[in-house]
């Protein structure tokens, strides 16, 4: 999978991506990663990118042809590859708190792309006619405002990596983990059996695989209730659940 950042720091980006799991993915060729800078599409000798907005108000704003003109960079080398037919419009992110918030279903659907194109605001946004020109999503990463996308986009880039086959050693970590069917994962234990007083639960140490697997289950769904009530209302369970977790709330 190949990630193009177009942003006004690509250092920021790029020392951000070169390093553990995601790094050893671009080292062994699994993903590409490449911060596009958007100043060198600038039209002055100083490369000044910004200007004032028209109308008035507080700060600076991108202006629309730098930013059009990294992106047809970009644009033209996926297209001489011919990996995207010349009439598909290519997938083009642009992080802002209008977006829609991120999530691990929209990570699991971006990750079946073979490119992907993340630009990155800064001051107070971009021109919005470039924006409507190129692009295709608008993705927060929550309900809260930071000072550009760079940020945003590595946390996209890392949450949509780890998808792609081949970046984790063990792709099975992958399904088995916070928000698979909006259930949170279960509490994982490791050596030593006993931590401060704190006992490894037995059925951990039993080999019973079934009953660890049942018991991963349920520790899901009670996780889910207390911590995140919002994504358990969109959980099914089971009949067999349903019964067991009744059971549960009546003993509490």
């Amino acid at each position: 999978m190949n990630f193009h950042i177009l942003t006004l720091f690509p250092d920021m980006v790029m020392d951000g991506l070169n390093t553990s799991i995601i790094g050893r993915a671009v080292n062994a060729g699994l993903l590409s990663i490449e911060a596009v800078n958007i100043r060198d599409y600038a039209f002055n000798k100083h490369q000044s990118v910004d200007d004032y907005p028209y109308g008035g108000g507080a700060g600076m704003l991108m202006q629309a042809e730098p930013v059009y003109l990294a992106y047809e960079a970009v644009a033209e080398k996926i297209r001489q590859t011919g990996s995207v037919p010349a009439e598909k419009k290519l997938r083009v992110v642009y992080l802002s708190p209008q977006g829609a918030v991120f999530d691990q279903n929209m990570a699991e659907e971006m990750a079946r792309e073979e490119d992907l194109i993340l630009l990155c605001g800064h001051y107070e946004g971009i021109d919005e006619r470039v924006l409507e020109e190129i692009v295709t999503d608008y993705v927060s990463i929550g309900d809260y405002v930071l000072t550009g996308g760079e940020l945003p986009a590595m946390v996209m880039v890392d949450a949509v990596s780890r998808l792609v086959p081949g970046v984790l050693h063990n792709d099975v970590s992958a399904e088995f983990e916070s928000f698979q069917d909006n259930f949170l994962e279960y509490p994982q234990y490791s050596r030593p059996e006993e931590w401060h007083g704190k006992k490894v639960p037995p059925v951990l140490l039993s080999g019973h695989h079934a009953n660890i697997e049942k018991w991963r289950r349920e520790q899901s769904i009670i996780r889910t209730y207390e911590r995140r009530p919002d994504l358990f209302e969109k959980c099914r369970l089971t009949k067999k659940e349903e019964k067991w977790f009744k059971e549960y709330l009546d003993g509490e």
